[in-house]
């Protein structure tokens, strides 16, 4: 990897830290961590977007794949950031970062903030997979509009989950119960899957069998790391460990009939 490319992506580092202090700073003066999720959503699509097109040394014009993995990190950062402003300012805290504030107790400020900065470190792996995506050399083929169909499905699918969810929800008469509706019959964290599906995007944008983009291979680190925060960390533990005290038992048989990430057939979990 280049000077200038190490130097770049030491900078969008930076920046990243940077912003993530804000993020800690609205959450604490806000007493609503949902800020913290939207902020990093905005950074990583602000990072990401600087990745694709900030022209580098010798890298000639800017060429027509850098503008469309430009345009696709854009679509994916509005989308998911507006979605979770609005969700914010109509809510109370995110049960996940109330659960983690209370098990912290007095020292929630400060572990908080190293939290946090550790979000902007695993933002990093995902703005390489963008800028190797993008930095791909040749002329568009198959594998950049196959990659560009995932994403608007990634995207065209967590939008679904959420407003499906969001309508459950808007029901008084579902009040205390366990979404079924929709997708969330098929996966119990569909908005999760797709949310992993938009970083599958990039590595097959990146990927080039013949060999002659071997960086394009780093561009697999986004969706491995993104299914190891969702499945395995920030996303399905703290999420269903508060749905289990919240609905209990009622959870607990979604839990047995419905797949816990990939969506499958109902009343066959995986």
């Amino acid at each position: 990897m280049t000077i200038s490319v190490l130097l770049l992506m030491l900078g969008l580092a930076a920046a990243l830290s940077l912003v993530m202090v804000l993020a800690w700073a609205a959450a604490e003066r806000s007493g609503k961590s949902g800020w913290v999720d939207a902020i990093w959503s905005f950074a990583v699509g602000g990072a990401g977007t600087a990745a694709a097109l900030v022209p580098l040394p010798a890298s000639g014009a800017t060429t027509t794949r850098q503008w469309l993995v430009a345009a696709l990190v854009v679509l994916w950062s509005l989308r998911l950031g507006t979605h979770i402003v609005a969700r914010t300012r109509g809510g109370g805290d995110d049960p996940r970062y109330a659960q983690l504030r209370a098990e912290w107790g007095g020292d929630a400020a400060r572990r908080m903030f190293w939290f946090l900065q550790a979000q902007a470190a695993a933002a990093l792996p995902l703005v390489i997979s963008i800028l190797v995506a993008a930095r791909r050399p040749g002329d568009l083929g198959i594998a950049d509009m196959l990659g560009l169909l995932v994403l608007l499905a990634a995207i065209g699918g967590e939008a679904l989950a959420d407003h499906q969810l969001a309508q459950f929800r808007a029901d008084p008469a579902n009040k205390g119960k366990v979404c079924t509706a929709g997708l969330w019959r098929w996966s119990r964290h569909p908005n999760y899957f797709f949310e992993w599906l938009a970083w599958v995007a990039y590595a097959v944008i990146a990927i080039d069998p013949s060999g002659h983009h071997p960086w394009g291979w780093l561009a697999l680190g986004g969706p491995l790391l993104m299914y190891w925060l969702l499945v395995h960390v920030s996303g399905v533990p703290p999420l269903e460990a508060h749905m289990l005290r919240s609905r209990g038992e009622q959870f607990r048989a979604y839990q047995a009939r419905t797949s816990r990430f990939f969506p499958w057939f109902p009343g066959v979990a995986r």
